[in-house]
């Protein structure tokens, strides 16, 4: 249950103290009762971001564990393990922030857009939370799109996956530059009016820069 709630997710130490969290050498610690006082449960963290649990029955001082095992059920249990998610669902809300793009162009383009145009990403579904979007903040048009994808989605020969960027851009343009390399049709996009960039350092930083400017611009028209 951690490493699906927590899954491509960075701490952020100072939201983890002012949530509650007290902090000894290099771990953090919470504490809540939970079930109506009849339980403690206890989350740590360290500071390279391993995180554990524990239960604890305060009448006996054992350890519950039956909300860890998927086969167990009934009404008790159930409540156990939905107070349980609750919390650290909280935690993994106001503590962490997105952190599903690791490559170092994936990072330099996320802090071009912040300081720029002001601008987030924003991961709108769920079900495909490897995708983000970028609007203006204006008229609120998409005028970029990180996704993470197999590399044999683009027709290149292995099916590792790499981080990518949609942009708007003229169609004389993708006509020119569409090399099936560097640059591809719009991945998931209207394939004559959005280009897609490898962010493996294929494409200059610079010119990725430049064509981010001109995405944002085509955005900006009516």
């Amino acid at each position: 249950m951690n490493e699906i709630i927590f899954k491509n997710k960075k701490m952020n130490l100072e939201q983890l103290l002012s949530f509650g969290f007290s902090k000894k050498g290099n771990m953090y610690t919470y504490s809540a009762d939970i079930i109506g006082g009849q339980f403690e449960m206890t989350v740590h963290i360290t500071q390279d971001e391993r995180i554990t649990t524990k239960i604890i029955d305060k009448a006996t001082n054992d350890e519950y564990v039956l909300h860890k095992i998927p086969s167990a059920c009934g009404k008790f249990v159930g409540a156990v393990k939905a107070e349980y998610e609750a919390i650290l669902n909280d935690i993994a809300e106001k503590c962490f922030e997105r952190d599903v793009f690791k490559s170092e162009y994936s990072k330099m383009v996320i802090n071009y857009i912040r300081e720029k145009f002001k601008d987030e990403l924003e991961f709108l579904w769920q079900k495909f939370s490897d995708n983000a979007v970028v609007r203006r903040s204006d008229n609120k048009k998409w005028y970029m799109v990180m996704l993470v994808i197999s590399k044999a989605k683009l027709g290149l020969p292995n099916d590792e996956n790499i981080e990518i960027l949609d942009l708007r851009s003229d169609p004389e343009d993708i006509e020119s530059v569409v090399d099936n390399k560097k640059y591809f049709r719009g991945y998931h996009m209207n394939k004559k009016h959005w280009l897609t960039i490898c962010l493996d350092g294929s494409v200059p930083i610079e010119e990725i820069y430049d064509r981010i400017d001109k995405s944002y611009d085509i955005a900006g028209k009516k």
